[in-house]
């Protein structure tokens, strides 16, 4: 039976995002106390980072996977009720670490170490820039093409994170960020819209609603104002977008007249459209050739990652591009999850956390390798990788 023990979170408005570590268990057994014991002499537990998601109106269910997979199955001692008996100390981060902080207490007797959302971010990117292989890639044209990834020549570069809202950062070196932009048309805003425009009632549903959509049923295009030819002189063919939505200014329509999947369609287009156009104006302003895009409200949706590819490719006459993370849903969580290496523990830490909680994790060269999965989207898939024990 797996162990599962040392885990992170990264609580959001919409999503609550979830790493822990899953030890083979090969070389290891848990002592009555819950901790790990070493069979002889082993100093590196092998192991595998597992991810995991869910909607916080949905909390309970989170609440239910932690007790059965990391607190029941890492042999931790529960009350009847479900919760530990010793308190155990997880990694969080992001504003649900404070909203869902008394819940996780008194369901499963957890107590939340919180840590600083932006840093973490920064520190998960980091991460995985520098860790997993084939984390990076481009999407344009319907074209994925993994980028190397120059240790050396990483910083500086943009990050641009898209949750609810959106924010971009200038990250110049481990522990070195400045956020310099951002927008509140985002995730959040996509989703609410489209609830209030479609009747979509989760994230999911409404990018699948997307997927069978036309958005120049209602957005206007260059072709639509000049003819169907293109604005050479200024740069803009005719299948440009003049105005998002702009269509429905002068159809004598009303909305249910239009379908809920051009809707959806369109308004992805246009969020997506303005990330893609202010994060270029800020790597530009910065003089940043990298930039990379992370945040729940991609989720390797091709669509998505093209419009932004699109956007920045426009923008930029084709100096820059736009790059994206295989795991981008969970930089926050994946950050958190690294900090343990950063934390000294006195004895009261110690009685606070599962042995594994104070390793220090070492994802390195022959330590590391990535368990690919199919599919697009990063939930369910693993990193394998070994923990040095301290």
């Amino acid at each position: 039976m797996e162990k599962q023990n040392k885990s992170a979170m990264a609580d959001g408005r919409t999503l609550v995002k979830l790493v822990y570590f899953s030890a083979n268990g090969d070389n290891c057994e848990e002592s009555r106390d819950g901790s790990i014991v070493v069979r002889s002499g082993c100093s590196v537990l092998q192991g595998r980072l597992c991810f995991a998601k869910f909607e916080t109106r949905k909390i309970d269910d989170c609440l239910e996977f932690i007790r059965f997979n990391i607190l029941q199955h890492s042999g931790v001692h529960q009350h009847p009720n479900g919760t530990a008996r010793d308190k155990l100390s997880i990694k969080a981060t992001g504003g649900g670490a404070f909203k869902f902080a008394d819940l996780f207490n008194e369901k499963l007797g957890i107590l939340f170490d919180k840590e600083d959302e932006m840093h973490c971010l920064v520190g998960g990117v980091n991460f995985l820039l520098k860790t997993v292989p084939r984390e990076a890639f481009t999407y344009l044209d319907g074209q994925k093409e993994f980028v190397q990834i120059d240790h050396n020549d990483l910083y500086p570069y943009l990050l641009v994170n898209i949750g609810s809202g959106v924010s971009m950062i200038k990250v110049d070196g481990d522990g070195k960020y400045e956020r310099i932009s951002g927008t509140s048309l985002g995730g959040g805003t996509f989703l609410g819209l489209g609830k209030l425009l479609t009747k979509c009632k989760s994230f999911d549903e409404l990018l699948e609603l997307s997927h069978h959509g036309n958005n120049r049923v209602i957005d206007m295009l260059v072709g639509d104002i000049y003819g169907g030819t293109d604005y050479s002189k200024i740069g803009l063919s005719s299948t440009a977008i003049a105005s998002s939505f702009g269509k429905a200014i002068s159809d004598g329509k009303e909305l249910e007249d239009y379908q809920p999947e051009d809707v959806a369609r369109s308004l992805l287009r246009m969020i997506s459209n303005n990330i893609g156009q202010i994060a270029y104006l800020n790597a530009l302003r910065f003089g940043l050739k990298r930039i990379f895009f992370g945040g729940f409200f991609i989720r390797g949706h091709e669509y998505t990652m093209d419009t932004i590819s699109v956007a920045v490719h426009f923008w930029s006459r084709g100096e820059a591009k736009a790059m994206f993370l295989r795991h981008e849903g969970f930089l926050g969580a994946l950050g958190a999850f690294a900090s343990y290496k950063d934390q000294s523990h006195n004895n009261d830490l110690e009685s606070q956390h599962h042995t594994v909680q104070r390793a220090i994790l070492n994802c390195s060269g022959d330590n590391f390798r990535h368990i690919p999965v199919a599919g697009n989207l990063n939930e369910g898939e693993t990193i394998e990788c070994s923990i040095n024990l301290v």
